[in-house]
């Protein structure tokens, strides 16, 4: 999935939306010291009252926030695995009875039982939905609705959202006229920041690509690697910081750790433009071959596809990974580069770098900023310095 289809789905997730229908909820208690489900609870989705149904259309759009490998993962599922989470899904997907679906669902629940301690307890929350993506815009002309024809998307949605305990409150009450210690021993299921969650299936081109599942973590780059092979049973991936790191280490490993800041600059550039350049296709792959162009490309001095293949080699043991392009390079736009010295952290975009040199001077390094406008200090107007 691209972040054009994740972000189709996510705006459905409103009030009164006629092109999406969530046919059932199942929610599921899990208590942390135990880890034995508490409670479980089945139903129409229709028969909620309207505040719960807008919670949970909160909570479920949240779910699907977040940027393509930092917060969202498309994995795709393990083959030959016993038992598969895959098969599973697939069998309640396509489930005509509502109670084939629950039993289902319930066993994924029981993979995130075994051997597992929670930290606080959890609730699991499984919704059996359909978006109906329509195939063209109305034509008011020929009074022809965008309803006439649409793509249908039957899909499972899980949220798994952690539990807090109840505010301490001190309340007055007008009638006794006396100050009273609130007592709530009632958990409270915290709807605004899931913990984790994932769609089932992926879908791309308007066509269920049931091979892959979308992944949801609560933390950027924090994915579970545990929830990803024991309870989705998918391939691990590299996050988008991973990614990073990588190119990073490669490079290193291919031309060395010293590069100047124009070249640097040169490399962030000529990456950027493959995004652009690729922008449909929304995730451009650098491999050995076009890290060793880009490198060319930018100005750096004996740079060879041998020198670069090894590099993947070492830092990899993979010589044909493919990098996403869009993971490696800081926030073009964005002051997203932090340059930190002892006398000062400055933070600049990767479209800028190229204004900032160190110089070398009387035996003295210096940051060298260029700048086209004065420059103000508490209020004061800095005067230009010759050296």
């Amino acid at each position: 999935m691209n972040k054009k289809d994740i972000a189709a789905i996510r705006k459905q997730f409103k009030p009164d939306n006629d092109l999406l229908r969530i046919h059932d909820i199942y929610n599921v208690y899990i208590m942390k010291e135990s880890s034995d489900i508490y409670h479980q609870e089945f139903q129409p989705f229709s028969l909620l009252e309207q505040d719960q149904q807008e919670l949970f259309m909160t909570n479920f759009k949240k779910v699907l926030t977040g940027n393509l490998d930092e917060k969202l993962f498309e994995l795709k599922f393990q083959s030959n695995v016993e038992n598969s989470s895959q098969l599973i899904l697939h069998k309640g997907l396509l489930s005509s009875e509502v109670t084939e679906w629950q039993t289902q669902m319930l066993e994924i629940v029981e993979k995130m039982l075994v051997d597992k301690q929670y930290e606080m307890d959890i609730v699991v929350t499984f919704i059996r939905a359909e978006y109906m993506k329509p195939m063209k815009r109305s034509n008011e002309e020929t009074e022809e609705s965008d309803r006439d024809a649409v793509y249908s998307h039957p899909f499972i949605l899980c949220s798994i959202n952690k539990t807090q305990d109840p505010k301490k409150e001190l309340h007055f009450d007008y009638v006794e006229k006396e100050f009273k210690y609130h007592v709530v021993v009632d958990p409270v299921i915290n709807l605004n920041a899931p913990v984790g969650g994932f769609l089932f299936p992926c879908f791309t081109d308007n066509a269920a690509d049931v091979n892959h599942v979308l992944y949801a973590t609560g933390k950027a780059n924090e994915p579970d690697p545990e929830f990803i092979e024991d309870v989705l049973n998918a391939e691990e991936t590299l996050t988008a910081k991973d990614d990073k790191i990588v190119f990073e280490e490669v490079v290193r490993d291919a031309v060395g750790h010293q590069i100047s800041t124009s070249k640097l600059a040169n490399v962030y550039e000529e990456i950027n433009r493959v995004i652009e350049d690729n922008e449909e296709e929304d995730t451009p792959r650098l491999d050995y071959k076009d890290v060793e162009q880009v490198l060319r490309t930018s100005g750096i001095e004996d740079v060879t596809t041998e020198k670069v293949e090894t590099a993947f080699k070492n830092v990899l043991d993979d010589e044909k990974y493919e990098l996403k392009a869009r993971n490696i390079v800081p926030k073009f736009t964005s002051k997203s580069i932090k340059i930190n010295t002892k006398v000062a952290n400055i933070a600049v975009s990767p479209q800028d770098l190229k204004f900032v040199k160190q110089i070398q001077f009387d035996g003295k390094r210096y940051l060298m900023i260029e700048v086209d406008e004065e420059t103000i200090v508490d209020g004061f107007t800095m005067i230009p310095e010759a050296f």
